[in-house]
């Protein structure tokens, strides 16, 4: 096994006892690191020099990264970077730089210092603004590594009601974040919605607002040409079929998986958040 390989699938460091475990040889860690493959950032931590901040911070407080912070390792969507490091310390010792989680309740991979998924998805509906905490949730249960079910069992009790709260915004399906979050604002906001509903003649639109009101989320290929022409010919289906087709292509302003976006009070976006950027009208 290839003690570099093994690093990068591991966030790029590694405690010395688990590397001995997985079969290398102290002379050979040590080789690594005069050759300067390999350094310790603390004792008996062998890294990377390109090793991951959050694992590094992770070892350091000798805890296990949670929350938003372990997001990236679960392929979670996240809508905003960490300004802190979330952690599962255990010993209720405050760290500068640190939010410091329940301790961990669920199994979690040896060794690397990431709370297993459960724990993580818990510790996010705790922790986060309802969007964020919603995002990575439905990320998590729209794959099918976790049940809904299972975390509500985990939520019980009054302090909990908000948590259990962002779990009934979860839906069946969703291809997108940004699907997640128009689908919540389009309900809050009194709207009965349909998400990825078949439309004769028209095929699958990503959502259908009051029955009467298709509504596209935005991708980039729906500025392409060939897309404004396939919209048209949709809108025009649309609109024999007895459908109000007047397609408002949706964007969030600076949405990214790991980028910023304006924030308004707990978290949600800003107003100015969202923008119509084009209408497809009948021709």
């Amino acid at each position: 096994m290839d003690l570099e390989k093994y690093l990068v699938r591991r966030g790029g460091a590694a405690k010395r006892g688990d590397l001995l475990r997985a079969g290398f040889r102290r002379p050979a860690l040590e080789a690594a690191v005069d050759s300067g493959r390999l350094y310790r950032p603390l004792r008996g931590v062998y890294a990377l020099h390109a090793a991951d901040d959050g694992v590094l911070a992770a070892f350091r407080a000798n805890g296990r990264l949670t929350c938003v912070s372990a997001a990236r390792f679960y392929s979670l969507w996240a809508l905003h970077p960490p300004l802190e490091v979330h952690l599962s310390c255990g010993n209720g010792v405050p760290k500068v730089g640190v939010i410091d989680h329940a301790p961990c309740m669920h199994a979690s991979e040896p060794g690397h210092p990431v709370a297993g998924l459960a724990d993580v998805l818990l510790h996010a509906l705790k922790c986060l603004p309802e969007l964020e905490a919603l995002a990575l949730v439905q990320s998590a249960t729209g794959r099918g590594q976790i049940s809904a079910d299972f975390l509500r069992e985990k939520l019980i009790g009054n302090r909990n009601g908000r948590a259990r709260a962002v779990l009934g915004l979860l839906i069946p399906r969703a291809d997108s974040v940004l699907e997640v979050l128009a689908h919540t604002h389009f309900v809050r906001a009194g709207l009965t919605v349909r998400m990825h509903v078949p439309l004769p003649g028209v095929g699958e639109v990503d959502c259908l607002v009051e029955e009467c009101l298709v509504v596209e989320l935005d991708g980039s290929t729906h500025f392409e040409p060939r897309q404004v022409k396939k919209d048209q010919r949709r809108n025009n289906a649309g609109m024999r079929g007895g459908v109000s087709y007047a397609a408002l292509l949706l964007r969030r302003r600076g949405l990214s998986l790991r980028g910023h976006g304006g924030r308004g009070p707990g978290g949600a976006p800003s107003a100015d958040t969202w923008q119509v950027c084009s209408r497809v009208t009948p021709s």
